[in-house]
């Protein structure tokens, strides 16, 4: 459903990203981990279209990132932990809001936040404006909004910074139950807890360059440690690039 190809990505003389290929397969959960400034959010504002590659090419759902930019932002849903909300207006107007914009109707548009009510339990985030809301309360409403319209593929970005351990864990269900034979979640993080329990097969991204792929398992495996988080930096060392402090 993604495939990457030697992107790459220069802001002045700062490369961000360099040489990235990698491909995500329907049903899955592929995790994009790293430290802060290793290249994700670089990576899936390219894929989102929300900045150019300066080299490389990449297809999301079959549409090419750049000549079928708008097919492309159709097919994505993206969601981080940073996004704002309109103050003045309840979680459903929000709702109502977007689902104008995807074309959707009034019927769909109720049907949907029905579904998502039962999947991210919205209860009274869809009443009350969203002044006052907490972190959490905030995230989930992102989040039906980057999926309201249904799209095949979602990208998360650090979804998961600064929740409470039950916002965390209903947004961590939510990204498990997405994938199916039309649909996959791109999952970048730098928790490496978070990578064990939800992701499929991981990409580590270090200085803006993959460095290993594979399931969590091999990861481990072929590290010769016992954890991920040993893995991570053994993989590192291995590549040949300096660890920061």
């Amino acid at each position: 459903m993604i495939e990457v190809t030697n992107l790459g990505k220069t802001f002045s003389d700062v490369t961000a990203i360099s040489n990235l290929s990698f491909k995500v397969d329907a049903g899955e959960v592929y995790g994009l981990l790293g430290p802060n400034g290793a290249g994700k959010t670089t990576t899936l504002r390219i894929l989102a279209t929300l900045i150019e590659a300066t080299t490389g090419k990449a297809t999301v759902n079959g549409f090419d990132i750049k000549k079928d930019a708008e097919a492309v932002r159709k097919a994505i849903g993206v969601v981080n932990g940073g996004m704002g909300l309109y103050d003045r207006l309840t979680g459903k107007e929000v709702l109502y809001y977007f689902g104008k914009f995807y074309g959707m109707s009034k019927v769909a548009i109720d049907k949907r936040i029905k579904e998502l009510d039962e999947l991210l339990s919205l209860g009274e985030t869809l009443n009350r404006r969203t002044t006052g809301f907490s972190t959490g309360m905030k995230q989930k409403i992102v989040i039906a909004r980057a999926v309201l319209h249904d799209p095949p593929i979602i990208f998360f970005d650090e979804a998961t910074s600064g929740l409470d351990i039950m916002a965390r864990r209903a947004v961590m269900n939510f990204v498990k139950a997405y994938p199916s034979q039309n649909r996959a979640v791109i999952y970048s993080t730098h928790v490496m807890s978070e990578v064990e329990e939800l992701c499929n097969r991981v990409g580590i991204i270090y200085k803006g360059k993959l460095i290993a792929e594979n399931t969590v398992t091999e990861l481990i495996s072929q590290s010769g440690e016992r954890n991920l988080e040993n893995a991570f930096f053994k993989l590192v060392e291995r590549s040949g690039m300096e660890v920061s402090a």
